[in-house]
């Protein structure tokens, strides 16, 4: 078939129409599955890139074999992974209740071909229009030579993952009206990083919150267990209220902050409190990276390490420490960045301008290299099952040896968090206290939070604060914290990932009664990316 063809099949299977860039338009009108598409007689194993002619003829065929639903194993054997294509495209319409699809492909881009789907979801009495944009990607089979379609879920949708299917029927949880702490409604058109978090929430609160279910088409997965994420609406029912700990004037500036720099991620906590205020993330994965992300803080994880040795005895806020270029520790060197030193300075200095020597060269002193794990659970409550409310990774630092404990002290090797961990860090910091991070009360479902074992000893917090208020006034946070006034302090990072040859900028700081962390990957010094999505955070609050 060729773009602009015209070509009615006797009995109603498909028409082939103009609209697309190369191939038409495909579109169920009723009828039989067969004779949708053409494949070659011979026996060769074709090898080499894909011809224009391949790629073009195949994603006509699988479109055309879609478009019709009424044989998905037919359409599932022009692609490579039969057995999970056959199931989501027999799915489609026997459990998404999809009908009428018209798939428009667009112009190929090598092998890949994008293309528009027009749709109608018809559950009972109800039905309602779907529109949505995806693409496929033509590849070679690996045994036999043949083109076929590269399957992926996002084929059949774009928002498809592993192990998840679309679905439609009267929703197992009512509707939420999502509020702020100030009774202002969240939604995921208003604030999008929320998206994940307000389907979470629903989902766990749904039925707690007073509402009544509708239907709906939404994303599944196989097992049953869902994190529910909707597509489209046929009946609203009626929201219940669930108020949240965030704050619509924060989120809407985390929200902004986040778009300035691609893969970043916010998170904002009351130190007093352990509130969420606002959690914000621009990714291309859609991924909840503030709450569930984990890498390496880089020396953001510094605050932690500071708070350990000074407890110990082994340094003072003001007291000499040495900061060489260069450092060893059981065969791994260690450097600081641009391998600057400081001389005669004091710890205090050395945390403000980020010296990774000054922490690293003290770990023999503590005669234990599982010193920082045990004391980041105990005080800080890194790594003790936190009950957000929602999803949520609550940051680890494991036990370690040698090298591998040194590179910890720094926020390197082994050590995961997220931005929201080094924000309960900072806010731990701030208040002496810490207070597990909530994005709902408590009391909404008794849920136990996790607890550390004691508290931040009174001197050794008093010193941190002061240090990090240092770098915020004339250390490597100043050009970020500049524009904030009240108390305020910082600390910034700089985390070496390998494959990358730019680091990731971490940054966290505290101003008065709000603490909050970014990330932004690939962006460098923490001060520079990092730095001022925070700033922006801590303003607004």
């Amino acid at each position: 078939m060729r773009s602009g063809a015209k070509v009615a099949v006797i009995g109603g299977v498909f028409i082939v129409v103009a609209g697309g860039v190369g191939y038409g338009a495909y579109s169920l009108v009723g009828g039989d599955g067969g004779g949708l598409g053409s494949e070659s007689k011979s026996t060769e194993v074709r090898t080499g890139p894909l011809s224009t002619e391949e790629i073009k003829t195949t994603a006509e065929d699988f479109l055309a074999a879609w478009a019709d639903g009424k044989d998905p194993e037919r359409a599932a054997s022009f692609t490579n992974n039969a057995a999970e294509a056959q199931d989501a495209v027999a799915g489609y319409s026997e459990q998404a209740h999809i009908t009428g699809a018209v798939i428009t492909p667009g112009e190929a881009t090598g092998a890949k071909v994008p293309f528009t789907v027009k749709a109608t979801v018809k559950f009972g009495e109800l039905s309602k229009p779907l529109s949505y944009a995806s693409e496929l990607t033509v590849v070679r089979g690996l045994t036999n030579g043949k083109p076929l379609v590269d399957w992926t879920p996002t084929v059949i949708h774009p928002k498809l993952e592993k192990n998840t299917h679309l679905i439609t029927g009267k929703s197992d949880t009512p509707p939420i009206k999502a509020v702020d702490r100030n009774g202002t409604e969240l939604t995921a058109e208003k604030y999008p990083s929320l998206a994940p978090v307000l389907d979470q929430l629903r989902e766990k609160y749904g039925e707690k919150a007073g509402g009544e279910s509708g239907v709906e088409t939404w994303i599944q997965t196989d097992g049953g267990d869902v994190t529910r994420s909707t597509v489209l609406t046929l009946s609203k029912g009626e929201s219940g209220e669930l108020k949240t700990t965030l704050d619509a004037k924060v989120q809407a500036a985390a929200e902004q902050a986040v778009k300035k720099y691609s893969e970043a991620s916010v998170a904002a906590v009351r130190p007093s409190t352990g509130e969420i205020v606002a959690v914000a993330n621009n990714r291309k994965d859609g991924f909840n990276a503030a709450m569930l992300g984990k890498q390496a803080p880089g020396s953001t994880m510094k605050i932690v390490t500071a708070a350990m040795l000074l407890e110990k005895g082994l340094v003072g806020a003001g007291k000499p420490a040495e900061c060489p270029k260069t450092v060893m520790y059981q065969g791994t060197s260690f450097h600081n960045l641009d391998n600057f030193d400081i001389k005669g300075g004091t710890f205090t200095q050395s945390f403000a301008r980020s010296c990774n020597t000054a922490f690293i060269k003290l770990i023999d002193d503590t005669k234990d290299d599982h010193a920082l794990p045990k004391f980041a659970g105990q005080v800080f409550g890194l790594g003790l099952d936190w009950k957000s409310g929602v999803a949520s990774a609550d940051g680890s630092v494991p036990e370690a040896d040698g090298g591998g404990a040194a590179a910890q002290y720094i926020g390197q090797g082994t050590v995961q968090m997220n931005v929201l961990n080094i924000a309960s860090v900072t806010a731990t910091t701030k208040d002496g206290t810490f207070r597990q991070p909530v994005i709902v009360p408590r009391d909404l479902d008794d849920r136990e939070l996790a607890v550390a074992e004691r508290q931040l000893p009174g001197a050794v917090g008093q010193q941190l604060r002061d240090m990090m208020r240092a770098t915020a006034s004339w250390g490597t946070g100043q050009k970020a914290m500049a524009g904030l006034g009240g108390d305020k302090g910082a600390k910034t990072g700089s985390a070496e990932v390998d494959g990358q040859e730019t680091s990731n900028s971490w940054f966290t700081g505290f101003q008065d009664d709000l603490a909050a962390a970014a990330s932004v990957e690939s962006g460098g010094h923490g001060g520079d990316a990092a730095g001022p999505v925070v700033a922006a955070v801590l303003s607004a609050g």
